[in-house]
């Protein structure tokens, strides 16, 4: 279905290990997802390992709500993990229209030439249009912030949503 998924990309000049330990680790979570802008970090858990939990919550700073949320949390089950190449987890937010309805997230890493392509995928959000346009430029934020965070350099592409 066309409107289920957002899929964001992009190059970073990291071996897919160091960008696979700032995914799973929680203290390099919180550092990095910590630096996004419109959003005050207070928890960022993970527990790496199938069947694990993990959990975001934050405030908004700018003004800014979706669905009228403004303080958000997230939190889901880890489904898959094969280090250092693939990560998924479900992804349960209080500012979806059907907050009760699980979504997927998949972290798929492939070693380049010159580091990793990381792709992430966010899927389930046909019955979710207005977290689905907000995901849209919230992944490729958040994918900036790694590409930063793994000490990589400015490259092409940019960041950008695919689907």
């Amino acid at each position: 279905m066309k409107d289920d998924a957002v899929i964001t990309e992009i190059d970073v000049d990291a071996p897919p290990e160091r960008v696979f330990r700032a995914l799973t680790d929680s203290a390099e979570l919180a550092v990095w997802w910590g630096e996004e802008p419109s959003v005050e970090l207070k928890v960022m858990e993970m527990d790496a390992r199938v069947g694990g939990r993990w959990r975001f919550e934050g405030s908004d700073r700018v003004g800014h709500s979706v669905n009228g949320v403004k303080d958000y949390v997230t939190h889901g089950e880890v489904l898959a993990i094969e280090p250092p190449r693939l990560l998924i987890y479900t992804w349960i937010s209080n500012w979806h229209e059907h907050p009760e309805v699980p979504t997927t997230v998949r972290w798929d890493l492939e070693r380049t030439k010159t580091g990793t392509r990381v792709r992430v995928t966010h899927s389930g959000l046909a019955n979710e249009p207005v977290a689905r346009k907000d995901y849209t430029g919230g992944w490729v934020g958040l994918l900036e912030l790694l590409r930063k965070f793994v000490g990589a350099p400015a490259r092409s592409p940019a960041p950008q949503t695919v689907h």
